[in-house]
Formats: C-alpha cells, structure tokens, sequence
C-alpha cells in the first residue's frame, strides 16, 4: 500500500510539472488533459482524501485556464455515485461546491451539485436544510441552462417549500414559471445559434419532458392553493393538468381529473369566472362517463331551489369516494363548504324571482332557520355577490337595487321615447289604411 501511495504521488508530481508547463504556455487543450489525469489517478487508487484535496490544489493555481477548471469538475461530478460511502459523497460534493463558486463558467455544474447535496440532505429528513440549499441558486438568471432543466430545478425548489410548508416563499418561487412556456412548441422553438451567442446545453437524461414538467408544477400548484382552500384556483389546475395530450388519450388518467375539476367548480364561489367554467365544463363531451356529476352541474346551472338534504343523500357516497381518487381528499372544510354552495345558489335563485320576501318564507325555501337564512344573506351582501336590504322590524327583504335619481328620470325618457315610437307607428298604420280605402273607393 506504501508502495503504491508513493507510485501515486510521485506520478501526480510528474503530471503537475507537465500541467505548469502548458498553463504557462496557454495550451488549453494539454493542460485540460494533465488536470483530468491527475484525477483519474486519484480516483483509480480510490485516494478520495487526495482527489478533494488536487481538485482545491488545481482550481488555486496561478493564472488557471477556466476550460480546465471546467474540465476538471465535469470529470469530477462522474465520480459523485462512484463515492463508497455517504461521507465520502457529502465531502467531494462540498469540495466541488467550493471550487464552483462564484465562477460563472460552472454556474450549471455548480446547481446540479447542490441538487445532489439538497437531495441527500432531504434523504435524511433534514427538508429545512435541503430548502435553504436550493434557494441559494438562481438558475433563472443562467443563460446556458437548458429550459427544461431550470423549469425541473425552480419546480424542486417549490416543491421543498411546500414540505416544510413555507407557502409565502413557495408562492415567490412558482411566479418564476410562467405558464404560457408550457404552451410553447419545442420543435419549432430551436433556432440555430448565431455567432457569440451562448450555446444552450442538453439537460441530463433524468429531466423529466415540457409536458411532463407541467403536470408536476400544476400539482404543486394545488398543493399551494389547497392550503388556502382556493376552489378556483384548484379547479383551473386541474383543467390545465386534463388538457395535457396524454392524460387525454387515457380514460384511466382523465375521468378522476374530470372529477375533480367538477367537484372544485361546485365548490368554488359563485362569480363570472366560476360562472364560466362551469358552462363550459358541462359542453365537454367526455362529461357523458360520469352522469351524476353532470346532473349536479346542471342543476347549479338551472335556476331552480336546490333541496339540500335529497342532495346529500344523493351525492354523499360519491362526495367520500373521492378520498380513494386522484388528489386524494377534496378537504377537511368541504362538506362544509358544499351546503355553503347550494344556499348561496338558492338566495341567488330567489332574488331572481322574488323582488321582495319574508324572512320566515326565504328560511323555508332554504330549509334554515330565519336567523341562519339571515346569517347567509348578510354574508352575501358583504361579500357583493348580491345586493339585498333587509327590514328587520317587519321581517322583509328587498333585493330591488336602488335607483338614484338620474337613473329614474333616464328610465322616464326611455318610456316616452318608447311611447312616441308607437304614437308614430299607430299614426303610420292608420294613415295607410286610409290610403288603401280611399283608393278602393275610386275603383
């Protein structure tokens, strides 16, 4: 073994003075060569100790090439999953993180490895640490990354926010990923390189495709919103996760996903937007697999008193199964919210008909008492979903909008201009029609 020690050192002593020599003499591709050889040395006498310390050693000398450097770590990086053990791993990562630093011609080796590291901090449950890891790296500012490896990297980075649940810092990371570069046709994105551009490189084999990378980041999307319970949010998630070609083409994949969408569009408030979906929704054809969700849309979209208990018993077997879909559990608050939904669609449905009502007959339509019925309705009011009045001493509501006094007097002038048209077209009927008889008299 001393032997060998002594073979080795004496042979890295031999190809350092080569190495001097064609820094010196600016010979890139003869230093790049001397560099790796000193490490596959190393690496081959498995001299781990000595391999961290010749890659500090190299990177340190005078005037060093940046193509060696790069050389260098790259050749490097293959040895990572080579390592014996754990702490031998950990260690040369650190040693080539160091080296890395600061220098940008190795700013994609330099994330990768810490991709590693954060990975194995993450193995041994240690999320906070792996997170702070991550965060250090701001791959969106590299110009020689591919795409799809910054979009996999900031993805990672969300990911590990959302494991020890900072959600604020996770929201900052995910706004980094437009959506619209999903949407993008990588076959007719490649140009060809013009002269002093930076020359894109091919992402490893391990990063997932574009469209794969968007079911990813829509998922931890609705990680993100389940836990503010944004339905809408969720819901649109979905529909972008059911639009992907693949998922299409698989019932298997699309039916639980036109599930979800559908239990989040009936859990989500009542606005436009919500409105929209859910019409929408309802044209897809691939709606006729599951007909029961499809009546229960239908009946949102029907202006029709909803009875909330036949529904419950109608749809609670269906409500529980969605634990055992995909996307698990559509929330502890759900059910909760669900009756939410159906009264609010209910109060909608009677100030539809109704200009004015009592209080005792609006709780009996809503099957609640006066006091809940109130409750919903007052909340309504706030949140501007309806406009309503009540006069409490008399037990009345009144859903008729308030009309200012330019609005009356707009109201009048349409009413007479709509009067004088049909003075005119009665005075133009009768004027015919005594044209017509008088000239039947002449004949």
């Amino acid at each position: 073994m001393e032997v060998k020690n002594g073979n080795l050192e004496a042979a890295i002593d031999q190809l350092l003075n080569v190495e001097k020599q064609m820094r010196f003499a600016g010979d890139v591709a003869g230093t790049k060569k001397a560099v790796t050889d000193i490490l596959q040395l190393c690496f081959e006498a498995k001299d781990w100790k000595s391999l961290n310390e010749q890659i500090v050693n190299l990177s340190k000398k005078r005037g060093q090439l940046k193509q060696a450097v790069t050389a260098m770590v790259q050749q490097a990086m293959q040895y990572i999953d080579e390592t014996p053990d754990l702490e031998t791993r950990i260690e040369l990562i650190k040693t080539l993180n160091s080296v890395s630093a600061g220098k940008i011609y190795v700013e994609i080796e330099r994330a990768r490895l810490i991709k590693k590291l954060a990975k194995i901090k993450e193995e041994q449950g240690l999320i906070a640490e792996a997170a702070d890891l991550m965060q250090e790296v701001a791959v969106e500012t590299f110009g020689a990354m591919a795409k799809t490896e910054k979009i996999a990297f900031i993805l990672e980075q969300v990911r590990l926010c959302l494991d020890r649940q900072d959600y604020v810092r996770a929201q900052i990371l995910s706004r980094k990923i437009s959506p619209r570069v999903f949407d993008i046709d990588s076959s007719k994105e490649k140009k060809k390189p013009k002269e002093g551009d930076n020359v894109v490189e091919e992402p490893p084999a391990d990063i997932p495709s574009l469209l794969e990378l968007k079911r990813i980041y829509y998922e931890l999307m609705i990680r993100y919103y389940f836990h503010n319970n944004d339905y809408l949010e969720i819901c649109c998630c979905y529909k972008a996760i059911y639009e992907i070609p693949s998922i299409r083409e698989n019932p298997s994949q699309w039916i639980p996903v036109l599930r979800k969408i559908c239990w989040y569009l009936i859990l989500a408030p009542h606005d436009p937007m919500q409105s929209s979906l859910l019409n929408s929704t309802l044209e897809d054809k691939n709606l006729s697999e599951i007909p029961k969700l499809r009546l229960l849309l239908k009946q949102l979209v029907t202006m029709e008193v909803i009875q909330w208990t036949s529904l419950w018993s109608s749809y609670k077997d269906e409500f529980e199964n969605e634990k055992n879909m995909l996307g698990g559990s559509l929330g502890d608050k759900a059910a909760e919210d669900l009756k939410q939904r159906i009264i609010e669609h209910n109060i909608l449905v009677v100030s539809r008909y109704y200009s004015r009502i009592t209080l005792k007959r609006l709780a009996e339509l809503l099957c609640l008492t006066v006091q809940e019925a109130e409750k919903h309705l007052s909340e309504m009011v706030v949140s501007k979903a309806l406009v309503a009045k009540i006069d409490r001493p008399m037990g009345i509501v009144c859903f008729q909008v308030a009309k200012d006094s330019n609005e009356i007097l707009n109201s009048w002038a349409v009413n007479l201009e709509k009067l004088l048209d049909l003075v005119e077209k009665s005075c133009h009927q009768i004027h015919k029609e005594t044209m017509v008889h008088k000239a039947a008299l002449k004949v």
